[in-house]
This record gives structure tokens, sequence and C-alpha cells, in this order.
């Protein structure tokens, strides 16, 4: 498991492309086999991917670094399939995932194994933790509050999924959703904001191999962009605005973790105050 720690806002100016990448960006999460995890003190989040292979399923365990006899001893859980589906288990009862269904998963299960269920199973990971311990649910894609948002006239028409809000399925701290542009659209999150109450951390997804993803970030006066590719995250500490611009339209996973879980918990930014 990656160690990530904490970054104060003076600090940006200071990195240069490589370093902020080493700081923020989260690469090559998804390695086929494997469970690849990295601790952020960033509101000590810890963000992944799972990639089970067909025969072979992932057990996720407890890095040394957590001093924990298992992985939700004092955590929660979301687990979102980004990939064609799969399977989950947790404390031997079997959930069948679809392509943007989350799984969220209460503190104190022992035991979470991820299984394959065809080619391309890919789940991204979110945890957070938890002062008390609520029930594993699943929740599908199509069970998810939608709301409709943004303008095909300024290139943000999208698509808002909740899957894990303050008003559905209850949570210690973690709040997470799906946000689907749609064609012809590029821009998320526009006009951008801060909460200076939580951490968020993108994922961005069904993004073609030849395209790219501006994502920017920094204080509002100081933009930083870091150019991402499909499944590549990236954590925005709570000082920071958290938007970008594709060259085409995609999908990204939002999920936040903080002070509270008030979704409409967060500063507004005139496009005219970006740096």
């Amino acid at each position: 498991m990656q160690i990530r720690h904490a970054t104060h806002p003076d600090d940006l100016a200071l990195l240069d492309s490589a370093e902020l990448k080493d700081r923020f960006l989260l690469g090559d999460l998804f390695v086929p086999g494997e469970a690849s995890l990295v601790y952020s003190h960033h509101d000590r989040m810890i963000l992944g991917g799972a990639v089970p292979l067909e025969g072979a399923p992932i057990t996720l365990e407890a890095p040394d670094d957590l001093r924990a006899e298992y992985f939700l001893e004092r955590r929660e859980l979301a687990a979102v399939a980004v990939g064609a589906g799969g399977a989950i288990t947790v404390d031997g009862t079997r959930f069948e995932l679809a392509n943007k269904d989350v799984l969220y998963v209460g503190r104190g299960a022992r035991e979470v194994v991820f299984e394959a269920t065809g080619p391309d199973s890919a789940f991204f990971l979110a945890s957070a933790t938890s002062h008390t311990s609520f029930p594993t649910t699943l929740v599908p894609l199509a069970e998810a509050l939608t709301s409709e948002t943004g303008d095909k006239a300024t290139a943000n028409e999208r698509t808002v999924y909740k899957h894990l809000h303050d008003e559905g399925v209850r949570t210690s701290q973690l709040v997470l959703g799906i946000t689907a542009l749609k064609p012809g659209s590029v821009w998320n999150s526009m006009p951008p904001h801060t909460h200076d109450r939580r951490t968020e951390v993108y994922l961005y997804m069904d993004l073609p191999e030849e395209h790219r993803v501006q994502h920017f970030m920094g204080e509002p006066s100081d933009l930083r962009p870091l150019a991402m590719k499909n499944r590549d995250g990236v954590i925005s500490p709570s000082w920071s605005v958290h938007f970008g611009a594709g060259s085409t339209n995609y999908s990204f996973v939002w999920v936040m973790a903080g002070e509270n879980q008030s979704f409409a918990d967060m500063d507004q930014l005139a496009v005219t105050q970006l740096g």
C-alpha cells in the first residue's frame, strides 16, 4: 500500500509536474490479478483497484500499515464495478454487480472477496474510517438517485447518479456517485466549487485510449493541470478545486469523506474567479 501525505496549499507552487503526479495522481490502480491500494492522509481515505481474474478471486487483506486484524476493523468500504461487472462476497454473502453498480460494505465485515464473472471484471475501491457499523448494501445504477444538470450550450450536459448519500444508504463518512457526460459535452463539475470540509477523489473512466482529460486542481487563483487517461484517479484536498475537460465525453466516479455528508455543502465559484 502506497502512503500519500497531506499537502498544504502553499506547497503546490513548489511542485513540478512529476512531483504533482506523485502527490495526487492515482495511476496504475488496475493491475490484473492484484489489489492495489493508496493511503491518503487527506481525511485518511484509502483508494484502490481490484482486478480478479477468472478462477482466481482476490481477498481484501489488511496492509501492515493499518495495524488492524482485518481491513474493515475500523473502516467502511465502497466498491464500484468499473468494468463489465463481477461478484463480491462479504462474509459468505455473494453480491452480483453490473457495470457502475456500487456495493457498500460496513465496518466489521471480516472477509471481502472479489470475483471475476467474465473478462474485464474490475472494481474501484474507496474506504474511510468509520465510527459505527451500517449494513452491507448493493446499490445498482438503476436505483441510484439521478439528476440531469449542465447545458449543451456550455458543453457540460451530464447525468449525476448518487449511490451513497445522506438521503439514501447509511454510511459513516462516504458519499459516492458517478457522473456521465452526454455526447458533445466535455466539461465536468462546471461551474467549479470547493468544499473545505471534505476531500474528494475522482476516478475517470469510459475514456477511449486515444483521448485524455485535463484535470485542474489547486486554489482557484492558481490552477495546476494533470493529464488523465482512462481509469486514472486524482486526490483533491479540501482546499482544492476539482474539475476538468476531456477531448471527448466520459464518465467518472466521485467519492468524498470528511466533516459531513451533505452533498450541497460546497462553496460555489464563478468561472471568472479562476486564475
